[in-house]
């Protein structure tokens, strides 16, 4: 047990410090209380998953059915190079030395 407390210790080196006015600290922690966790453990995940679910907001592409057919459409029958895609290839080719 002592090893895993030093370990969570090592992990928690990083500091965030912010202020809160006295009713939001009070609501916080009567959140805490009622799910029976510390104060920092419960804030820790509260804002890990705001995080998390932020972030795979901002990551996560979703598309409508008619715009998923058409994006699966052309994965599958992709269309011909234009003549303005061939010349940026050819471009590409000719200044890119491997």
């Amino acid at each position: 047990m002592a090893t895993t407390a030093k370990t969570n210790r090592r992990l928690r080196e990083e500091r965030l410090g912010f202020r809160v006015d006295q009713p939001t600290k009070a609501l916080i922690e009567r959140a805490a209380q009622l799910e029976r966790r510390k104060l920092t453990d419960f804030c820790m995940t509260a804002l890990t998953d705001a995080a998390r679910r932020t972030i795979a907001e901002h990551e996560t592409l979703v598309l409508c059915d008619r715009d998923r057919v058409v994006f699966f459409d052309v994965l599958v029958n992709p269309p011909a190079p234009s003549e303005r895609l061939q010349r940026a290839f050819a471009e590409h080719k000719r200044r890119v030395v491997r």
